[in-house]
């Protein structure tokens, strides 16, 4: 038997020894991002197993890790602060997991290439738009505009595995104190994760050889996570967060070259 036997019997061809390896370090990384902004793990995770994997199973690998890291980050305060959360932003919860039950299922009608550009365009635009500090003033939360961010989030996120961009910007819009933005991004994501579990089991994402390979993933997720929060004071947050942003600009712009050479 061969030393790949256990990747045959269990994981997607696609997933030799070497590609299992750079897929821990991959979630190890995407972990120590989160642990540190609270968010991007869905991005690095996509962008980066998306280099030598089929957009398909880079987003089964994800949805595991990212339902367990949101969930520590969304209960980190109790969970009476993340109810409170829950409540808060409850139009933007309901609207946004319709638009992601939905948008799942387009996983298996889209074209490849298209699916590519869709996931790379908004990290793209995201980055951008912060690396040039481009943001939208908003002086108080209103359903309307609640419920336009939170389906756009949920749309892309279903299709993608990425919810985070949009996300991130309404609350910074809103001036989010810094404390409440990590739970709440981990209340919106950690919901959102398992809204996509269900969803993506249903779209035939999250099969029998994909979601051990995702639950492989923990682990190193959760590794990187813990060692992000211990770098969180100790590393200038401000260039920290300009080097993530660069490097999601370039894994978003690799995403959507892949898609439009495809």
């Amino acid at each position: 038997m061969s030393d790949n036997s256990f990747v045959i019997l269990f994981l997607p061809a696609e997933l030799a020894s070497l590609n299992l390896l750079a897929a821990f370090a991959i979630a190890a990384l995407a972990g120590a991002v989160k642990g540190m902004v609270g968010f991007a793990m869905p991005m690095i995770l996509v962008s980066g197993l998306s280099l030598f994997l089929p957009p398909d199973i880079a987003l089964a690998g994800l949805i595991l890790p990212t339902l367990v890291t949101n969930g520590m980050q969304a209960l980190r305060q109790g969970a009476q602060a993340a109810w409170q959360s829950m409540k808060r932003f409850r139009i933007f919860l309901l609207v946004g997991l319709v638009f992601l039950l939905a948008s799942a299922q387009l996983v298996r009608v889209l074209p490849q290439d298209v699916m590519l550009i869709l996931i790379g365009a908004p990290i793209t635009l995201f980055a951008l738009l912060q690396l040039f500090g481009i943001a939208i003033p908003i002086s108080r939360a209103t359903p309307r505009v609640e419920a336009i961010v939170a389906a756009f989030a949920g749309f892309i996120g279903g299709f993608s595995g990425i919810w985070g961009p949009p996300t991130v910007a309404y609350l910074t819009a809103l001036g989010t104190e810094k404390r409440e933005q990590m739970r709440v991004q981990g209340v919106i994501y950690g919901l959102g994760a398992v809204a996509l579990l269900i969803a993506h089991i249903g779209s035939g994402v999250m099969r029998a050889d994909t979601a051990p390979f995702s639950f492989l993933l923990i682990p190193p997720a959760i590794l990187g996570m813990w060692i992000g929060g211990r770098l969180q004071d100790r590393i200038n947050q401000v260039t920290f967060r300009r080097a993530t942003l660069f490097v999601l600009l370039v894994a978003g712009a690799n995403l959507l070259r892949r898609g439009l050479m495809y």
